[in-house]
């Protein structure tokens, strides 16, 4: 009389066929005999009516070389609640199934990702991203990107880019100061930028504001006003016009240079001479008169 297997029984796996695979089972007078069991062309068990049983079939000896699986009871290595044979992650560990696993589709068995951001709710600290959350990115985290550190997410920064030391808006763009003292004043005089009673540069002049631009850190800098100015020869109008002129000029040539910066030009004529020096012979004085103010606001830092 047969015994009773104390385990279950293990089958191989041999796609496309029909097979069987045996078992020996132990006589009480410790004689052998094998059973079959029946695979059917995927290479699953068949089974019988009655739960966890399979078809024998003794009268036919396979035997499968590789691949084994538990007769009538498929694994559940990960304990996802889902078989290993439908398990396209079957080896999730307890952290990453503790958020959930999918119950079907091309990543059942895998661990849930809500937002479909990439990084699966165990480890997401955004699992609830919209797509225009994630649609430039997210961190290892699962949060939207904010590449600049400013505390404005991607997504929704005007102004990415922005250097870390400076206060930014909600739109994440530089905070301007207003209208404060500037921070920074650079004064050319007009006779080294211009020839006499002209508003064109001369190759000195360009040279000279090449140098201003070397002092000048754009990414601080929230506007430029350059301010233009006359000695009192002349007529008031005359000279207005002049100052205007050669103010417009020089911020013409920083507006080349600068991209996307506030940059304006005033002419003051002969309303804001320099203070004449003691002893200082008209011509001297007349020559530091006729200048160009470069004034620079730069942005609120932290």
């Amino acid at each position: 009389m047969l015994n009773r297997f104390s385990r279950k029984i293990l089958i191989g796996i041999i796609a496309g066929t029909l097979w069987s695979t045996a078992m020996t089972s132990l006589l009480a007078d410790n004689e052998e005999r094998e059973t079959y069991f029946l695979l059917n062309s995927e290479g699953n068990p068949v089974l019988t009516t009655r739960e966890g049983e399979c078809v024998q079939t003794p009268n036919t000896p396979n035997t499968p070389p590789k691949s084994f699986k538990e007769c009538g009871s498929i694994g559940d290595r990960d304990g996802d609640g889902i078989p290993d044979d439908e398990d396209m992650c079957p080896d999730n560990t307890p952290e990453e199934i503790s958020k959930g696993v999918y119950q079907d589709g091309p990543k059942k068995g895998c661990p849930i990702d809500t937002d479909n951001d990439g990084v699966p709710d165990y480890r997401d600290d955004c699992p609830n991203n919209t797509p225009l959350e994630i649609s430039k990115g997210v961190d290892d985290r699962g949060c939207p990107l904010d590449s600049d550190g400013d505390g404005v997410p991607d997504y929704r920064d005007k102004c990415p880019g922005t250097p870390r030391d400076l206060k930014v808006d909600e739109d994440g763009c530089p905070i301007s100061k207003g209208e404060t003292t500037p921070d920074l004043v650079l004064v050319a005089e007009g006779d080294v930028l211009f020839d006499f009673d002209k508003y064109n540069l001369k190759p000195n002049g360009q040279r000279l504001l090449e140098g201003m631009l070397g002092k000048i850190d754009p990414s601080h800098t929230a506007s430029i006003k350059v301010v233009g100015h006359t000695d009192p020869v002349g007529t008031d109008s005359y000279n207005m016009q002049l100052s205007n002129r050669r103010a417009t000029t020089v911020a013409n040539y920083f507006k080349s240079r600068i991209r996307d910066k506030d940059i304006t030009a005033e002419g003051r004529g002969e309303k804001e001479l320099v203070e004449r020096l003691p002893g200082e012979l008209q011509k001297a004085w007349h020559q530091r008169c006729r200048r160009v103010e470069v004034k620079i606001w730069e942005y609120q830092k932290k």
